[in-house]
């Protein structure tokens, strides 16, 4: 099995390789190698058709009643990376500044453990390519990937947090993560002179009414105790000072706790364009793309069951969370098959995306530990109403 350096080791040299949603070959190669060297006498490999960085691991089990599965997401992010570490990204402007090359350690490490010490029941590991972007769980879904022998009953991930403490599990009955929706916002009236306004139609300004009355939309047509957010962080528009403009284009996000939330949010937000249009005497296009960031929805059961292993087996290892507004595409898999996710601490000064992240990495063996020890309490279930 391997001992704590090569974990760091491997951590290490997956931070070297970041790679953007559906283009991870390189890690899927180092994933493949590591696997290699492990033992091969229960375990099946295989890939996805149609997602060729992914790959699926089973693990026979002794006696096998069901298949539990777990994740671990592959890609990284386009941020130029600043730690100044020697295992700092080689590729270019590309880093692993959201965790997932401890997300990918910590899952070979399970791998590795079970390879030697056979689970009762199957287990299935899912590598899953383009988490951050493109939905790579939902398009495996899609694909097929989790049907027949390979559909597991029950599924878990993990997600790093800066904020908790190294090794410390977090997680909470329900939602965890919010859903998110990307929403773009196409503006078009006329160009003119900045000294004749009343020839030209300004789409500076009929954006700028947009953006606050969806803000109103939030205040004012969203339960409060439906928490939502809506955020446009990029706006372009015009080329020089003294031109008015007649094209404008707003990007954003939105972002609730229920997919309820979020559908009303966009119903209220199309109503908002609608009006906007009309007032301004303008054309208004807004798209949406949710894809597959639903909101990451714990099942109760197995939730629960967590919950009360984790509070009687490692307590001190453990505490109830609130949920986030960060958004994971673990939410599509969770609400095709039953679930928890939950956070893993790796102490850090610096946020999650940041260009200095930087997980302790003395997280990884904890993790595998509890996990290991979660997973295997799974397959001893006695009567399955109980738990």
């Amino acid at each position: 099995m391997f001992r704590e350096d090569e974990l760091i080791d491997i951590r290490r040299a997956l931070h070297k390789i970041p790679e953007l949603a559906l283009e991870e070959h390189e890690t899927q190669n180092l994933l493949l190698k590591k696997l290699s060297q492990m033992n091969q006498e229960n375990m099946v490999i295989c890939r996805i058709e149609g997602l060729d960085t992914a790959l699926m691991v089973k693990i026979s089990g002794t006696n096998a009643k069901k298949t539990i599965g777990y994740r671990a997401d592959m890609d990284a992010l386009p941020v130029v990376e600043e730690t100044g570490f020697d295992f700092a990204s080689r590729h270019e402007g590309l880093m692993h500044a959201c965790g997932h090359d401890i997300h990918l350690t910590v899952a070979l490490g399970l791998i590795d453990y079970f390879s030697e010490n056979q689970p009762k029941d199957d287990l299935l590991f899912f590598f899953q390519p383009a988490e951050e972007e493109k939905n790579g769980g939902k398009l495996a879904y899609e694909l097929g990937a989790f049907e027949g022998d390979w559909r597991p009953d029950e599924i878990y991930a993990l997600h790093d947090n800066p904020l908790l403490p190294v090794g410390k599990i977090s997680c909470r009955m329900g939602t965890l993560f919010a859903g998110t929706v990307e929403v773009d916002v196409d503006f078009i009236g006329q160009n003119g002179h900045a000294a004749y306004p009343h020839d030209a139609n300004d789409m500076v300004v009929a954006a700028s009414a947009f953006v606050m009355q969806v803000q109103s939309v939030i205040a004012r047509r969203i339960d409060p105790l439906k928490a939502a957010v809506a955020t446009f962080g990029h706006l372009q528009a015009g080329t020089i000072r003294n031109v008015i403009t007649g094209k404008a284009r707003l990007e954003g996000t939105l972002r609730g706790l229920e997919q309820a939330t979020l559908e009303q949010l966009m119903k209220h937000i199309q109503r908002v364009a609608d009006g906007i249009a009309l007032g301004y005497d303008c054309q208004v296009h807004v798209t949406f793309r949710q894809g597959g960031y639903l909101p990451v929805e714990n099942a109760a059961k197995q939730t629960k069951d967590f919950i009360s292993f984790m509070e009687e087996h490692h307590p001190n290892q453990f505490e109830i969370t609130e949920p986030a507004m960060t958004g994971e595409d673990f939410g599509y898999l969770l609400s095709k098959i039953p679930g928890t996710m939950f956070w893993l601490g790796v102490e850090d000064d610096h946020p999650l995306h940041s260009v200095q992240f930087n997980p302790k990495e003395a997280a990884i063996v904890p993790a595998i530990e509890i996990i290991a020890d979660f997973l295997t309490h799974r397959m001893q279930e006695k009567e399955e109403n109980n738990v």
